[in-house]
């Protein structure tokens, strides 16, 4: 065995400890985290986490900008909130069929949009997107502008009330890890390192005999999946789903917690849905002032952290996070 050899795979090893280290960091921090800051506010930083950490799949790892990824959060916020509300279904239930009912969107959705690539691609999910929208708008059982409030919580399994927010925060919680698992898979998998391929350079992909198009629609299909889930969650923690998460703006949102965490990375996406999420809570009681002062942060973060906050962490240490 050639001594680069060896050193690649010193190196790869090496970054896979430093991943493992950073995952027992996430899970110690989200486990241990209720004893500090609010629950809520931490669920829904895992929500938010996972919707980037899905949307960061799309791009990140396969490289397609997607500007309407609001549709997969807003319908299986409104498909788990109508379940539980007015079908009476179980808090699984509803969260498996939200789930189910964006993994169906992704796949249509999908089909249309990967014929294109580039500025091409991200407009037709806009224009996707902004369709949605407007049918949750004009739609009487989404309640308009006012949405769907009141969603009750019910019990897990028929067992587990999930009223309180110490049990709600445990089944939020097991998802999220469960979710950023299945994503560590997918990305170091052979499936994963194919659609890396694909971002690098599609034409040599395409050369060596992959189906390029198949393995997109894929990970499309995958990150409206875990987006999905992302928006069930949501919606059955505050107990609401509104227009405000099917937005054009919410598409754009989590664009930022991307970027401003690490494009590309497997944590990246956590912190900066964190950042993000912090700021708009602790940051309220500036009223008005809050965008400004949320603009300057971001301007900040942005020349000082050209790849993003892990990103830069990343390459400091030259090992993969």
């Amino acid at each position: 065995m050639s001594t680069s050899s060896v050193s690649m795979k010193t190196g790869a090893s090496a970054g896979l400890g430093h991943q493992k280290v950073a995952l027992l960091i996430l899970a110690l921090f989200f486990a241990l985290g209720p004893l500090v800051f609010y629950p809520v506010f931490l669920m829904k930083v895992m929500c938010f986490a996972l919707f980037a950490c899905a949307f960061n799949l799309l791009i990140g790892f396969g490289g397609l900008l997607s500007f309407g990824h609001a549709m997969f959060l807003g319908t299986s916020g409104y498909a788990a909130a109508h379940a539980a509300k007015v079908w009476g279904l179980t808090p699984e239930l509803a969260l498996l069929f939200a789930t189910g009912c964006a993994t169906l969107l992704g796949w249509v959705t999908g089909m249309l949009a990967i014929r294109r690539q580039g500025i091409y691609f991200a407009m037709i999910t806009l224009a996707l997107s902004q369709m949605v929208y407007f049918f949750y708008l004009q739609s009487k059982w989404t309640g308009g502008e006012d949405g769907i409030q009141a969603v009750p919580r019910g019990h897990l399994f028929g067992v587990i009330d999930l009223s309180g927010n110490l049990a709600m925060y445990c089944l939020v919680y097991v998802l999220f890890m469960a979710s950023f698992l299945l994503i560590l898979r997918i990305v170091h998998s052979p499936f994963g390192q194919v659609l890396k391929a694909i971002r690098e350079n599609e034409p040599r992909a395409l050369s060596l005999g992959y189906d390029t198009d198949r393995y997109k629609l894929v990970a499309y299909v995958l990150s409206a999946t875990l987006a999905g889930l992302a928006g069930a969650m949501k919606s059955l923690v505050f107990q609401l789903a509104s227009l405000t998460d099917v937005h054009w703006s919410m598409s754009g949102e989590v664009v930022l917690m991307t970027l401003l965490g690490g494009l590309g990375t497997l944590f990246g996406p956590i912190v900066g849905a964190g950042i993000v999420i912090a700021m708009e809570s602790y940051l309220a009681q500036l009223g008005a002032w809050v965008t400004i002062a949320q603009g300057i942060i971001f301007v900040i973060c942005v020349l000082a952290f050209r790849r993003g906050i892990v990103g830069e962490i990343a390459n400091f240490i030259k090992k993969p996070l």
